[in-house]
């Protein structure tokens, strides 16, 4: 057995293993991950097997690389090139899992883990890294030449693009969108979305932008836009315009006075002529 096992150890390090057998092991088809956080991949073998090491590897389209090891009886090893990258969570061998600390953007890849049994083989599965990235949205509130409009835009900046929705308290406002991504040199986009809301704002108005990417939790802020109230300049032209159709109407009835009063008068010359 010790023979053996030394065995599957040499032929693990030197990238050559027995053909996968199939069997049931519990993980993830899929881990997701922002750039700069930690992603744990874990494997458990469902039915108990006499496993004599677990080996995980990294596998990219033209190559695989053994990332680490845990054997029966040599203990865990984390090969060159990942001794700062990747720890064990967890070492053991019906359930192991690693750790991929601080992942960027070419740590993604699938990871597979390799149960090699006696007298079986190896047992194996795999789980796939998506590593994004997701900076908080801008929120920009302004109003347009129109008094009755104020322009919303919000934009987020990620990998893959993300997707940026605005929302609205008061949903009888009129609300039109329109939106425009941009890709940027270092492999991010940066989406905008720009709103016109038009109509009565009686109440203070709740914008909110929500930007999210892929499955992962979706980042959101928000901005009140005031209720709409009367200036004092906007009271001075009312006032304006009110003493205006004062006065106005005042010369009307004064010269209807005057004209009324003429009429009688020369009603009454002709009279008395």
């Amino acid at each position: 057995m010790m023979v053996h096992s030394v065995f599957v150890y040499l032929l693990s390090v030197c990238g050559v293993l027995p053909a996968a057998l199939t069997a049931v092991i519990q993980t993830q088809q899929t881990v997701l991950a922002a750039v700069g956080e930690d992603a744990e991949f874990s494997c458990q073998l469902l039915e108990a097997k006499d496993v004599l090491q677990v080996t995980w590897q990294k596998v990219l389209p033209d190559v695989e690389q053994n990332v680490a090891t845990y054997n029966k009886y040599f203990g865990q090893r984390v090969n060159a090139g990942f001794t700062d990258k990747v720890e064990f969570k967890y070492a053991g061998l019906q359930n192991c899992s690693i750790v991929i600390r601080n992942v960027m953007e070419q740590d993604e890849a699938c990871y597979r883990c390799l149960f090699n049994t006696y007298p079986e083989g190896a047992l194996t599965a795999r789980t796939c890294l998506q590593v994004y990235e997701l900076h908080e949205p801008v929120l920009d509130v302004r109003e347009s030449n129109s008094p009755a409009e104020w322009v919303v835009s919000c934009s987020a900046t990620g990998r893959p693009a993300p997707t940026v929705t605005l929302s609205v308290s008061q949903q009888h406002l009129n609300f039109s969108q329109w939106t425009v991504s941009v890709s940027n040199t270092n492999a991010t986009f940066t989406v905008t979305t720009t709103a016109v809301l038009s109509g009565s704002r009686r109440n203070s108005t709740q914008v909110g932008c929500a930007a999210r990417v892929l499955s992962a939790p979706q980042i959101e802020v928000i901005q009140v836009i005031p209720e709409v109230k009367h200036t004092s300049d906007d009271r001075d032209v009312d006032l304006t315009w009110i003493i205006v159709f004062s006065v106005v109407t005042c010369i009307c009835v004064a010269v209807v006075a005057i004209i009324l009063k003429n009429r009688k008068w020369h009603s009454e010359t002709d009279d008395v002529a």
